[in-house]
């Protein structure tokens, strides 16, 4: 029987390697009070159990490839007071949006034996693209302490206190040295927005773009920092074309450098 008493939290799968979904599960030692605090009604990765919506709040995770999925997350919408998106895939169109800037129908007949049976969209699109989020929660995967803040917000009927600076702003508070300036590595840390604790850099790796770009990415400037230090065209725009390629700034200094790189 539902508990009436406590909002009820759904789950959402669409193209994704269900990683933030799992971040949700690794939380271990918080999810005991946390399913204290909401019921969760829908989450096919961790119970067979169904509760019926509407649902209070709506966790998705995952981009749009499908025409199926097109017509579902309308469904998800209707049924959901919150909905709150979770990850690359779902808040840009994950790695798979690779798809966006090439033919995917050359993809499908190189990569199935039989494409024919393969119905998919040609491009892949992030959530907010078909119906209206409420909060978009970014990175590959997204961060559990972040997660959490989410979920507690949504709980206590607030916004989210979620960072939307850049990684530097991280790298800087933990120590770290700056990989770009003193070793001259390519690094998108001046244009991600921070969540992960400069992970990468702190290991003297340049940043990937996990978390998506900055609330704002001068992605041009930087650009032109890794051409003045001797990166190529074709590198270039491979480097804005990873976990969040098509977010609008990434995606748009990618296109910058097309003509320049064949």
């Amino acid at each position: 029987m539902a508990d009436q008493s406590r909002p009820k939290l759904a789950v959402w799968k669409f193209a994704s390697c269900d990683g933030c979904q799992l971040t949700l599960l690794n939380c271990e030692d918080e999810l005991i009070p946390l399913a204290g605090e909401v019921e969760i009604a829908y989450f096919p990765e961790a119970t067979r159990a169904v509760i019926e919506g509407p649902y209070d709040v709506s966790l998705v995770e995952g981009s749009v490839t499908t025409d199926a999925d097109a017509e579902r997350i309308h469904e998800v919408r209707r049924v959901s007071r919150r909905l709150i998106t979770i990850g690359a895939c779902a808040t840009s169109g994950g790695i798979q949006a690779l798809r966006n800037f090439s033919d995917v129908a050359e993809y499908r007949s190189v990569v199935y034996a039989h494409p024919e049976y393969i119905q998919t969209l040609a491009r892949s699109t992030p959530i907010a693209a078909h119906v209206t989020v409420d909060f978009e929660l970014h990175g590959c995967p997204i961060d559990s302490g972040q997660l959490l803040e989410v979920l507690a917000a949504a709980v206590q009927d607030r916004r989210p206190r979620i960072p939307s600076y850049s990684v530097c702003v991280e790298c800087k508070r933990r120590g770290a040295v700056c990989v770009a300036v003193a070793h001259g590595t390519p690094c998108l840390g001046p244009v991600t927005q921070a969540g992960c604790g400069a992970l990468c850099p702190a290991y003297a790796r340049g940043c990937y773009g996990c978390f998506g770009p900055q609330d704002t990415p001068n992605t041009q400037s930087l650009a032109d920092r890794l051409h003045v230090q001797g990166m190529t065209e074709p590198n270039i725009l491979r480097f804005f074309r990873s976990f969040n390629a098509g977010s609008e700034p990434f995606r748009h200094e990618s296109e910058q450098h097309e003509e320049a790189a064949l």
